[in-house]
């Protein structure tokens, strides 16, 4: 189908077109028939070219072309209809294109993405574009640097809500026998010059409210910006619009403040879509976010931070993706870099979130850390040769990563110049794209120094670099000598790879059963050795911690006594953050094998019952889990599963009744219950209502988790998962559903679950997760039979089925639950050769696909060598 789009065409193209304006109308009034595929889309263009004469092309997918007209003239489908292409011959030096056709409605997230409401058998519509789905709802020139104005207009059922990037400016009605009910055309104002991949459309039957932001600008003027909040009708009494809008004036008080340009896109809207792909994209005037967001049952504090950082980087995204834009998706990290970590500066400054950091390096920056350690890691700036590449693109190097060295650069360069710098990029580049240079010029300017250095040494390698700290005591216990050092080697040069840091070295000692900061040294590391005089005649603290408020990108190695000292006393650090920085550090060590499962569960059970920090406790407790599953040999793990699990299921009844951390010590147990039955019948006794851990509410979510755990081990029948669904007929209700009669250990339910994720078409993307989700669950030995099947049906499934879901597919189902039998090397696993197998002898498959299988291989290759080196 020629839908992945090379960077060298993109490029071409881009040297042949400018793009004046799109008008796309949209056809959506049979949505609501699930036997209607499709809907009509029609789209006129205008645009001029440079070589007048010249060809070109637009891109399209769909389910059929009927006409293309070219500067008045018809153009035959049949000729000119290529895959997902529509050639366009023998360009004048203006262009007007127009393409009516038949586009699909998805069940993958892709596209125009139609979900049917189980609570009450309404249709929802909304799409999904990046990073180049628009040309599956209407023709068009699918890149980022080609942007343009867009008129959209909409038909659809008249009693429906439809909503788009621009103010709705009409609405008129008009008759549609055939279909026997009322329609009206939806009619919206022109947009300011975007990319197609940020335009939108949604239309359902949405609940919506609206609200108002007015601000005084840094020239004295004000903006009123109109609000909007949109959901599904029926979870309209969850959903908590003036905590949303709260943040939402916030958020775009904080950033006229910080970036003093105006937000430029008029009304600013905001809907909770179901079955969203992403946490939320950043569609200027209508932001689209999950509706996972909006809680039905009862949420922890970490959860409406988490809601809240999405909510501001996608405002971030306004002015870094939207006002400017990367020419191509090398420069990503331009938008998505930039709006993660201003995300989590924004709730720090304006919604005044003490956690916003902790849990900055709880989640995203360990997710960064896990994607570098990887054999696809990449640099910030990545080499993005297509499409595919591109999606695959969306990871931890260019979110997480890149948020992290930003804010090292606002250590290294200062606030101050990190700002002034972000405001001659929007002035100077407003409505274009850019590229790294465009960037490092900009900061050249507010710094006065040449930073083309610093961008060669953080965004343009690869890999984590290593501090570690080399210390000499006299006999008085004083430092003679403190030396950091840093590794630094680039896992795709083989490289020095050798980075700048600012950073401060924390002194803490004991103090009244705590740990608590007694110094601090700023210190900047310029190359492999740094020494540190300041320390020198400090008294040696019971811990020195590397890297103290986070503000750099590195392992942290540390010195035995340190080590010691977090083994059996992390949680003794005051500062959440400390303990944030820490505690990372021995999941890292974990994770390479340098900390056995059992030590690493120890510190955690010393450190646990003490957390008061909702997101860390989660972290912490999902990452024991992880250790015991994946990293303990097999001859300890069943002891140190139930010793785990008894700790849990104790910390749950120790909490405070009704509290977050509560809700975190009930879920944490719920996945224990998933590889043991120990307490299945305390499981069994909530759902009944027979057992009350005081203040637990065992709502929705919680039941659906405890149903689970029960199903994944042959305590929960069918029968009683129909009961349970019937109790909660909603969206969220069939997932859980899904998940967990999957999970029953039965061959022929694995073999009918394996049968639909591969070979099916039936499941929308968020129910082929669940089904992969439940299929995962149960003794190895009931997935024994699909390791051969797997290899050979994963090239098939990424040739037939959308990137989106055979990406879960082939993900989702790869065997990665092993355990190392005895006298086997890792290297010898019979999964890790079947890989091996298949890699060496597919070389010419896309590289996407490739890519997964060698990220799964390398995630069961860590965990094996954790096993057998606790094994020896």
């Amino acid at each position: 189908m020629n839908e992945n789009l090379r960077r060298d065409e993109a490029a071409h193209r881009s040297s042949l077109l400018s793009v004046d304006s799109y008008e796309v109308h949209l056809d959506l009034s049979t949505a609501a028939d699930p036997e209607v595929a499709g809907f009509l889309s029609r789209s006129t263009v205008r645009f001029t070219c440079t070589e007048p004469g010249s060809d070109t092309f637009m891109d399209f997918i769909s389910g059929e072309v009927h006409s293309v007209t070219l500067n008045g003239s018809e153009l035959d489908p049949a000729v000119v209809v290529d895959g997902a292409r529509i050639i366009l011959p023998e360009l004048a030096a203006e262009n007007t294109v127009t393409v009516t056709g038949t586009a699909l409605y998805s069940r993958s997230g892709e596209g125009m993405h139609r979900f049917t409401d189980p609570a009450d058998g309404e249709t929802y519509l909304y799409t999904q574009y990046e990073p180049a789905d628009a040309r599956r709802v209407f023709a068009n020139f699918e890149q980022p640097d080609l942007k343009a104005s867009f008129t959209f207009s909409v038909t659809a059922p008249s009693g429906w809500i439809v909503a788009s990037n621009g103010a709705e400016v009409s609405r008129t009605g008009e008759a549609t026998p055939a279909a026997g009910e009322s329609t009206a055309v939806w009619r919206f104002a022109p947009t300011e010059r975007i990319s197609t991949y940020i335009t939108t459309v949604l239309a359902g039957p949405y609940f919506s409210a609206t609200d108002h932001w007015s601000g005084t600008l840094s020239d004295g003027s004000t903006l009123e910006i109109p609000l909007g909040l949109y959901c599904r009708a029926s979870l309209a009494s969850a959903f908590d619009t003036d905590t949303i809008f709260d943040v939402t004036k916030r958020g775009l008080g904080y950033f006229h403040e910080r970036f003093e340009y105006p937000y430029p896109f008029g009304k600013y809207e905001q809907a909770f879509v179901p079955e969203y792909n992403l946490g939320a994209m950043e569609n200027p005037g209508l932001v689209t976010f999950t509706e996972s967001y909006i809680f039905r049952s009862k949420a922890t504090h970490d959860e409406y931070e988490a809601r809240a950082n999405t909510i501001l980087h996608e405002m971030a995204h306004m002015w870094f993706g939207d006002l400017v834009t990367m020419f191509w998706w090398d420069d990503l990290w331009l938008k998505e870099s930039f709006a993660d970590y201003m995300g989590a500066l924004a709730v720090a400054e304006a919604t005044g979130s003490a956690t916003s950091w902790v849990s900055f390096a709880n989640r995203r920056k360990a997710w960064a850390y896990l994607q570098d350690q990887l054999p696809s890691t990449h640099p910030i700036t990545a080499d993005i040769v297509d499409l595919e590449a591109a999606k695959q693109n969306f990871d931890g190097i260019t979110y997480a990563k890149g948020a992290s060295v930003l804010k090292q650069l606002v250590a290294y360069a200062g606030s101050d110049a990190f700002f002034e710098a972000a405001r001659a990029y929007f002035r100077t580049h407003a409505f274009g794209n850019t590229r790294l240079a465009d960037l490092l010029s900009a900061l050249a300017d507010a710094t006065d120094q040449d930073m083309t250095g610093w961008a060669r040494q953080w965004l343009q390698t690869s890999g984590v670099p290593s501090l570690g700290a080399a210390v000499t005591v006299d006999d008085d216990g004083a430092y003679r000598s403190v030396v950091i050092h840093q590794d630094a080697i680039d896992p795709v040069t083989g490289e020095s790879a050798l980075r700048p840091h600012q950073i401060r070295l924390g002194l803490y000692s004991r103090v009244a059963g705590s740990l608590v900061r007694t110094g601090a040294v700023d210190v900047r590391i310029e190359g492999a050795l740094t020494e540190v005089p300041e320390l020198s005649g400090t008294l040696q603290p019971d811990l020195l911690l590397i890297n103290d408020d986070d503000l750099t990108y590195a392992k942290i190695r540390f010195d035995d006594r340190s080590l010691a000292i977090l083994l059996t006393s992390v949680g003794q650090l005051e500062e959440p953050l400390a303990r944030a920085v820490c505690q990372a550090a021995l999941w890292s060590n974990t994770r390479d094998a340098a900390l056995s499962a059992a030590d690493y569960v120890g510190a955690v059970q010393l450190a646990a019952p003490g957390e008061t920090g909702i997101g860390a406790l989660q972290v912490m407790l999902r990452n024991a889990h992880y250790a015991v599953e994946h990293y303990a040999s097999v001859d300890v793990r069943d002891q140190l599963r139930e010793r785990l699990f008894g700790f849990v299921v104790e910390g749950l009844r120790a909490a405070g009744p009704a509290s977050d951390l509560q809700l975190v010590w009930a879920r944490a147990a719920a996945a224990l219950g998933r590889h043991s039955d120990t307490h299945s019948g305390l499981f069994r006794e909530l759902l009944d209502g027979q057992d009350s851990v005081p203040g637990l509410a065992v709502d929705a979510e919680l039941r659906w988790l405890l149903w689970q755990a029960l199903a994944a081990q042959a305590h929960a029948s069918a029968e009683d998962l129909e009961v349970e669904l019937e109790r909660d007929r909603t969206a969220a209700g069939k997932a859980g559903f899904t998940r967990a009669s999957t999970s029953i250990p039965d061959p022929v339910i694995k073999e009918k679950a394996w049968q639909e994720a591969v070979f099916g078409t039936r499941l929308s993307n968020e129910l082929l997760s669940a089904t992969i989700a439940g299929f995962a669950e149960g003794p190895d030995e009931l997935r024994a039979p699909y390791l051969e099947q797997y290899f050979a049906e994963i090239g098939r499934v990424w040739d037939t089925r959308g990137i989106e879901m055979a990406s879960r597919i082939v993900r989702g189902l790869f065997p990665g639950s092993q355990d190392l039998a005895a006298g086997v090397p890792a290297e010898e696993h019979r999964v890790v050769h079947a890989a091996d197998g298949w890699l060496a002898e597919h070389h010419g498959a896309p590289a996407a696909l490739r890519r997964i299988v060698l990220e799964e291989r390398d995630h069961l290759l860590r965990s094996l060598r954790a096993q057998e080196m606790q094994a020896r």
